[in-house]
């Protein structure tokens, strides 16, 4: 589908725009929530030990495929978090020579503040919003970084191609 024609064109300017907006609003403030944990977990280390809880144990390679990174990305952003006690490096329980990285108890609390605090910060500035915009808002927020997510792993395929089943 061609999205230029010339009554979608004003609409992407502001579509283009806001997203830029929200893209640096987000940054400068982290949406690191309210509160003392406010901006105190970096992207990395949130997305990081978020996918370590909600997948589980696995390895390097692993992790970065799921993330949809590279290995020496997800290697020099787990250094820290190992070395503060929020992640585990442990042997491989079928393969001894293999390292997994593991969610520690410390890095679960931690996890789970800044969760919490996110959730406060979500909840304040969509409070007049009703449940059923909530809900649209995170499904059409989710579609768009799938269609982000598609356009990344195939650049050279539209992501409506990359996402519609052939007929």
């Amino acid at each position: 589908m061609d999205m230029t024609t010339v009554g979608d064109t004003g609409l992407l300017d502001i579509l283009q725009h806001e997203v830029a907006v929200f893209a640096r609003r987000a940054e400068q403030t982290r949406l690191g929530g309210v509160g003392q944990v406010r901006n105190s977990m970096d992207r990395a280390a949130y997305l990081l030990l978020n996918r370590l809880d909600k997948e589980g144990p696995m390895g390097v390679k692993a992790l970065a495929a799921s993330m949809g990174i590279d290995s020496s990305t997800v290697t020099r952003q787990v250094a820290p978090l190992v070395d503060t006690g929020l992640v585990k490096r442990t042997s491989h329980p079928e393969d001894g020579r293999a390292v997994v990285l593991q969610l520690s108890p410390r890095g679960l609390s931690r996890l789970d503040e800044v969760r919490t605090s996110r959730r406060q910060l979500m909840a304040e500035l969509t409070g007049e919003w009703s449940p059923e915009e909530r809900e649209t808002f995170c499904s059409l927020l989710t579609r768009f970084n799938h269609a982000l997510s598609a356009r990344q792993a195939s650049p050279s395929v539209p992501p409506a191609e990359a996402t519609t089943p052939a007929s």
